[in-house]
Formats: C-alpha cells, sequence, structure tokens
C-alpha cells in the first residue's frame, strides 16, 4: 500500500533539524512530508531546554536571518535571556536562553501545521527504497512499520540519536531513541545495506531534580538580561509576546518581574570534596569507564565523572540549577551529565549543601547512537552515494540544537533547489558560521560528536551576532524564505548605516569652551584639537546617544547606531580580515569539477590522493582544509587544474576552427 501523492520531498525526523527542514522546503514551494515517530515529542529538548551561548548564538542568529524558527519561538518560549561574554569583544558575545521545555515544543509544533504545503505524520520509517526511472518523477520510496509507502523526489534524513540508539544508566542498558521512546533499528540497518558506513557516537544527560527540595539560599542567583534581547530581527522596539501568562511556579525564589518581562533565575552550585569521592569510590561501576559504553562522546561537554577523573587537580565544579519551565518545579542540573548507577547519583547530589535533602526526578543517563561517517555529505548536505538524499543534524556527528537546526535549514533549501532545478546554496567561511560548520563536517574527519565555537571561525569579526541579517537575509529573500518588506527593512537599515557613518567623518568639530561644555554635560571629556565625530566616538567611553546630544549630530535608530560604533570602533580590524577574506577567496574560490581524477595527477602523494577521493572537495579550498593534504599537494592540484583548464581550452578553439573550416567549405 502506498500513498498516491509524490511530496517534492520528505524529511525523517522531527527534532530541531528536521522541523527546519521540514519548514525551508515548504516555505520554497515544495510540497513536504514530515514524518517522525511521536508527533507529541516534536521539537522534544532532551537534553537542556536552553538555546544559544558562544557561537552557538550566533548560529540561531543566521537560522532567523535566513528565515528560520528557531529564532522566533525561542523568544516566544524563554524564561531568561542574557548576553554572554559582555566583558568581551563584539565578535564573541551572544545570547542564551533558557527556554521553558514544553512551551518551545507546542509553538514549534503550531507554527508547522500553519506552513503552507506541509503534512505532518506520526510513524517510524523503516527502509528506504531508491528508485529508477519512477513514471512519477519519485526517486525514493519510504516503507514504514505498517508497511505503508511514501514517494518523495528528495529525502532528507535528520534521525537525531535514534540510529540503533540504546541507554544506559549503570548496568542498566536498554533500547531507545531518548529515555521512553524506541530506537530506530531497521532503519540503521537499512543504511548499512544501502553502503553508509556508520560510526558509533554518545551522549549523555544530567539527573532533573525537583526544586521544591532545594536549599536556594546556599547557591548563587543567575539573573536574565535587564535590557531587550531577542535572537529574532525586529522591528525597533518590537518584542514578541511571550508563550505564557500567568505566575510562575511559586517555589522559584528571585523571579525578576516589571521590567520588560519576567523571568526566571538560574542558580549555581559548585560540587564539594564528598562529591568527587564519591564519584571516585564507584568508578568501577561507571559505564564509561567498565567498558559497557562504545560510543565517543563530546570532549568540551564531558560526564561530571570524566571531568573528576580527567581534572584530578580541581578540588570543585559549577553545576548550573535551571528551571526546565514556566510552571513546573522540575529543574535540569548543567554540568552534572552522568551514565553513573542511580543510587550513586542520589548519593553524589546530596553531598551538595544547597542540595542536601534534593529528590531526584529523572535520573541521568547515556544515550549511543548510530552516525554516518566523515567524507559521506557535500557541501550542500547531499549524500554522495545516494543522489536525492540530504543528511541533517546528529546523523553527521554533531552535537547541539544549534548545530542541528541550522544543518536542517541548509538541507531544506537545498532539497527544494534540487526539485526547482537551481543550483544548491553554499554558504562560506567568511559568510556565515553555517558556512564554516559545514566546511568542517565536509573537510574533516569527525571523531566525536562536533561543537561550534567562536575560535572555529577565522573571519568571526566580519561574523557577528549583530550583523546576521545584513548578512544572511537578502539572500533568504531571493529564496523565498522571508517576505520582501523584512529584506528592504534590512537594505535601509544598511544604507542609513553607511550614510551615517560618512556624515561622521565629516563631521568637523573644533575645540571651544561652549563644545566642552556641552562634552561635558554629557559626561564626555574635553575637546584638546580638531577632530571629527567619528574619531571622538572611537573613544570607548563614548556612545552615540551622547555625542549626538552633545554635538546635535543627526538622530539614528539603536540599531544604526550600535552597527556605525562597532564598525568605527573596528574599522582597521575589518578592513584587515576583509582583505584576508578578498585573497582566500581569489586563491581557493577555484571549482574542482565533480568526478576529477586524482589518480591522474602526478606528483601528489598517496595520503593526499586517498584523502581527496574520498572527500572529494568542491573548491580548491576546501582542499586545502583536509587532513593530509599540505601546501605542497595544493600546489600540484592547482597545477593539475590550470592544465586542465588549458587543454579544455585548446580543445574548444580547435573544435571552432573545425566548424568554420567545415562552414566555409
Amino acid at each position: 500500500m502506498f500513498a498516491t501523492r509524490v511530496y517534492d520531498s520528505i524529511v525523517v525526523g522531527a527534532g530541531h533539524a528536521g522541523c527546519e527542514a521540514a519548514h525551508a522546503a515548504a516555505r520554497m514551494g515544495c510540497r513536504t512530508l514530515l514524518v517522525t515517530i511521536d508527533l507529541d515529542k516534536l521539537a522534544h529538548m532532551s537534553c537542556n531546554p536552553s538555546i544559544g551561548g558562544p557561537a552557538k548564538g550566533h548560529l540561531v542568529r543566521e537560522i532567523d536571518a535566513l528565515g528560520g524558527l528557531m529564532g522566533q519561538i525561542t523568544d516566544r518560549a524563554f524564561i531568561q535571556i542574557r548576553t554572554l561574554n559582555e566583558s568581551k569583544g563584539v565578535a564573541v558575545q551572544a545570547l542564551r536562553a533558557q527556554a521553558d521545555k514544553r512551551l518551545y515544543a507546542r509553538l514549534m509544533k503550531e507554527a508547522l501545521e500553519r506552513t503552507p504545503n506541509l503534512d505532518l505524520r506520526q510513524a517510524m520509517v523503516e527502509r528506504i527504497v531508491p528508485l529508477a526511472d519512477a513514471e512519477d518523477g519519485a526517486r525514493f520510496a519510504l516503507v514504514t512499520h505498517t508497511g505503508w509507502q511514501y514517494r518523495a523526489r528528495t529525502l532528507v534524513l535528520t534521525t537525531g540519536t535514534f540510529l540503533r540508539g540504546r541507554a544506559v544508566t549503570g548496568t542498566a542498558v536498554w533500547e531507545a531513541g531518548r529515555a521512553g521512546e524506541a530506537p530506530a533499528r531497521a532503519l540503521a540497518e537499512d543504511l548499512g545495506g544501502l553502503g553508509f558506513p556508520l560510526v558509533r557516537l554518545k551522549t549523555g544527560t544530567p539527573p532533573r531534580i525537583d526544586a521544591r527540595t532545594v536549599d536556594f539560599t546556599q547557591s548563587d542567583v543567575q539573573y536574565g538580561s535587564s535590557e531587550p534581547a531577542s535572537f529574532g530581527h525586529y522591528a525597533d522596539g518590537e518584542m514578541p509576546t511571550p508563550g505564557y501568562s500567568g505566575p510562575p511556579a511559586s517555589v522559584y525564589p528571585q523571579v525578576r518581574q516589571g521590567e520588560w518581562r519576567d523571568q526566571l533565575p538560574c542558580y549555581l552550585v559548585h560540587t564539594s570534596p564528598a562529591f568527587h569521592e564519591i564519584v571516585r569510590t564507584n568508578l568501577d561501576r561507571a559505564p564509561l569507564f567498565s567498558g559497557v559504553i562504545e560510543g565517543i562522546g563530546p570532549r568540551y561537554c564531558p560526564s561530571i565523572e570524566d571531568k573528576i577523573v580527567r581534572f584530578a587537580d580541581k578540588e570543585r565544579h559549577g553545576m548550573f540549577l535551571e528551571p526546565e519551565g514556566w510552571e513546573t518545579s522540575e529543574m535540569y542540573v548543567q554540568g552534572c551529565n552522568t551514565s553513573l548507577p542511580e543510587d550513586v547519583q542520589w548519593a553524589m547530589l546530596r553531598s551538595v549543601p544547597a542540595l542536601a535533602h534534593v529528590e531526584l526526578m529523572r535520573s541521568g543517563y547515556a544515550i549511543e547512537y548510530d552516525a554516518v561517517a566523515s567524507g559521506e555529505i557535500s557541501a550542500d548536505l547531499a549524500a554522495k552515494r545516494l543522489p536525492g538524499l540530504y543528511l541533517a543534524g546528529q546523523i553527521n556527528g554533531t552535537t547541539g540544537y544549534e548545530e542541528a537546526a541550522a544543518q536542517g535549514l541548509m538541507a531544506g533549501i537545498n532539497a527544494a533547489r534540487a526539485v526547482q532545478g537551481a543550483d544548491p546554496v553554499l554558504l562560506g567561511r567568511e559568510q556565515a558560521y553555517i558556512g564554516v560548520l559545514l566546511d568542517d563536517l565536509t573537510t574533516r574527519e569527525i571523531r566525536e560528536p562536533y561543537r561550534m565555537f567562536t575560535s572555529r571561525a577565522e573571519h568571526r569579526l566580519l561574523l557577528r551576532s549583530d550583523n546576521a541579517d545584513m548578512r544572511l537575509t537578502p539572500l533568504a529573500a531571493e529564496l523565498g524564505m522571508v517576505e520582501s518588506a523584512r529584506a528592504q527593512a534590512v537594505a535601509q537599515r544598511a544604507a542609513a548605516i553607511a550614510d551615517l557613518q560618512q556624515q561622521l567623518a565629516g563631521w568637523r568639530v573644533f575645540p571651544s569652551a561652549g563644545t566642552n561644555a556641552r562634552l561635558g554635560a554629557q559626561g564626555l571629556a574635553a575637546l584638546g584639537e580638531e577632530a571629527t565625530a567619528e574619531t571622538l566616538l572611537r573613544r570607548p567611553e563614548t556612545s552615540y546617544t551622547q555625542l549626538q546630544a552633545a554635538l546635535d549630530l543627526p538622530p539614528a535608530s539603536d540599531l544604526v547606531a550600535a552597527q556605525v560604533t562597532i564598525a568605527v570602533r573596528y574599522a582597521g580590524y575589518l578592513a584587515r580580515q576583509q582583505r584576508e577574506v578578498a585573497r582566500m577567496r581569489s586563491m581557493h574560490t577555484r571549482r574542482i569539477p565533480a568526478g576529477f581524477d586524482y589518480a591522474a595527477v602526478r606528483g601528489l602523494r598517496n595520503e593526499a590522493r586517498q584523502v581527496l577521493q574520498r572527500f572529494t572537495p568542491a573548491t580548491v579550498g576546501q582542499a586545502g582544509r583536509l587532513a593530509g593534504v599540505n601546501p605542497a599537494d595544493l600546489a600540484v592540484l592547482v597545477v593539475a587544474l590550470e592544465r586542465m583548464g588549458r587543454t579544455h581550452e585548446t580543445e574548444e578553439a580547435h573544435h571552432k576552427g573545425t566548424e568554420t573550416t567545415r562552414m566555409s567549405t
């Protein structure tokens, strides 16, 4: 039995990658189907219900700038939001929000149900059947656990941790994609049968605790922002309405109310010497060390037992107690991922003074799952061995909601482009953190779950969180992902920024008693010599608002003023990065033809040849970033490409000459 409709795109899995992929493909006009094991767990936050942080917050801003959903859903669902790294440079400042996990999932489901061209189905996909020369244009048939079939022109797999997933707590091991949810064993076996090499990875969760049993007086309170903040891009002064109403759970003290938005605080506690001793005493029962767990976990988000072993010299580790929602008393113990036996989890948590009488609501557990090995996807997230198939999220070896959503968005866009007969959208490393993410996934051997950091972006001053819409919304408008009015507003703001910056550069200010009096009235230092308004704005202690009032400068919105201030103060650094981008682009944007014969390139080392044949980079730049390809190999490759280009030109000239002779004859 099969459905009569042929979908342009089918997305399998409705986690953060799947939701963005399905929304993007449908938004671009493709008839799309989103299939998931449990529609009630759509967009479920199985780990910490937080969004953002360094680099991750940049990804969310870029997702929103491209027309994705995550940013604006988070803005309605967050119970706290903060700007991290405020004392550092603008390149690494980023938003982080604590979301109401149930509300986030509900709002995402409602958004998808309102999306034209998009159908939702609950089913477990067990087989992928490639089709050849089907009369209806379908390239795939998907067979579900009930035997029902769906047919599609393109397919996006976003399977998360469900491929042969198993959960581990102490000696207890059970099959699960997440706690309480069945794994996708048949689909994993089917992918292996289609030739995809699979690797085993691992992630973890911490215990969840009852806030009613926490002594908050022995914790440090972490408040949200007192100033309006959002992941979404809105008009000046416009902020989304919270998705919750009414008072929060009464158990939380020190709720911040009466400002721009009510928020719940988070609470910092630390491990104790007794905590460390309990963990060390039970390491022989720890699945991470006993051999029960085989998968490789994320190095930058280790379990608490791994931290205590690896950093034996540290006397304590911080843990954040973070509410899981506006009305629930369930809290997440951030920084305490563990798969230790449940009795050990009770004992170690109760050794912390603030948690001396704590009650666990859910014990922590580890999840092992299959992912597709490196080298199997192109920069557009298309599977190399099966045309029309796209992979996004943890199936590609990444970790994190934000990394998954970014991949899902681009996979959905490129699946739609394939259906429409258009070229894929490829973002460069100098264009977006999303570009850095996808380039890393297609040029690096992923040996552990990949997480995005600002340090991975060599052009991070250009890829700031504050300018994501100016970088990417024009492209989103071309793709049909955002309304033209939104793109026009971005263009108008960019023009206003350029105009104001030009005015400030030519606005001459002369020292005088009157000028210095006006500067002093705004709390600004006196002027000793002639300067421009642009020069004065470079002073770290000077804001545009102060300078505008003192010098009667043109009015500007907060967004325009902030952008101009950054452009003025970082002008030298920005110019340097732009020059570096131009230099790298001229060297490395040269494309490598599909099917290029590396075996025929004389002078390539065997290691480089094998790596190039495996990853099949799209450009010389990507080839140069592959581990195992050195500068000498790159030079050999460039010469081979140039030689191939000259040969092609000669053949074309010969062909044209032959045609001319034939015509004259």
